[in-house]
């Protein structure tokens, strides 16, 4: 069975030794000097998939041809005080590093990632999104069930994540849990910017998704996993003394329509074919 027809089938592919270790590390050692030259102001963003709307800011919502820093909604004290280390308290960096630094550039868009496209039909896509998530040990937080659509919407839905990871993921530092065959169903929300401000997330289903059939995907470090934009997929908190470092980037086609009132918008930015 060809990796196009399996991924039709199962809605995900899990593809072991996709990257060397050593590039793994690269990316890694690149993120953290990314975050040593982060200044923090008055001004920062807590990122979580839950109730999203509440925590979109100015910062959050300008981030889609930058490189931020988000934090985890338990990075402070009550006094507004990181309870550790900047670095051990950030969630992602986001949102354009496959464009706008050299390292994740060439890590986007090897050699071995333009074979892998081509294999699933999807040469002409374009990279929209990239996240480059810490999952720090302890304070890594849950991440809820969502489908990548929600907030990469098209017309006609075109979305589809690649997530590397690289440290190992287990189910006691936070793997990511899917059900094979549950992307044949429909897309449930839309994540969307509000008139005169903001955002919000609009229903389209209200059938609840169901995890109770869902498996759990541990990989070793330097795996690839590819995301079909309905699938549903969570993780839950890291709560074990390793930390779980993850690349995710997110690809769309470009002959699709990408509506104005998305959230994350490259108005500064064209965007690159892989």
């Amino acid at each position: 069975m060809t990796l196009h027809n399996q991924f039709q089938r199962d809605g995900f592919l899990v593809l072991e030794d996709f990257y060397t270790p050593e590039m793994c590390d690269r990316l890694m050692e690149r993120a953290l000097q990314l975050a040593s030259s982060f200044e923090r102001d008055t001004s920062y963003s807590v990122f979580q998939t839950r109730n999203q709307s509440a925590t979109s800011d100015d910062y959050f919502l300008n981030s889609g041809d930058r490189v931020s820093c988000f934090f985890e909604k338990d990075a402070f004290d009550e006094h507004g005080e990181l309870k550790q280390s900047l670095f051990q308290s950030l969630n992602k960096l986001g949102h354009a590093m496959h464009d706008l630094d050299e390292v994740y550039s060439a890590f986007t868009r090897s050699d071995r990632m333009k074979e892998l496209v081509r294999e699933l039909r999807m040469d002409h896509y374009v990279a929209i999104q990239s996240m480059h998530i810490f999952k720090h040990a302890r304070i890594g937080g849950v991440v809820d069930v969502h489908q990548d659509s929600t907030f990469l919407y098209t017309e006609p839905e075109s979305c589809v994540g690649f997530w590397f990871a690289l440290e190992d993921a287990t189910i006691e530092n936070g793997c990511l849990w899917a059900k094979p065959g549950g992307h044949q169903t429909t897309l449930r929300s839309r994540f969307r910017r509000k008139d005169g401000g903001g955002t919000e997330m609009i229903v389209l289903n209200e059938e609840p998704i169901g995890i109770t059939d869902m498996v759990p995907l541990e990989v070793k470090k330097g795996a690839c996993i590819i995301l079909h934009g309905h699938l549903p997929h969570y993780s839950q908190p890291n709560t074990s003394g390793r930390s779980r470092q993850a690349y995710a980037v997110h690809l769309i086609d470009p002959l699709a329509h990408y509506p104005a009132d998305n959230w994350l918008r490259r108005e500064h930015s064209t965007l690159r074919i892989l």
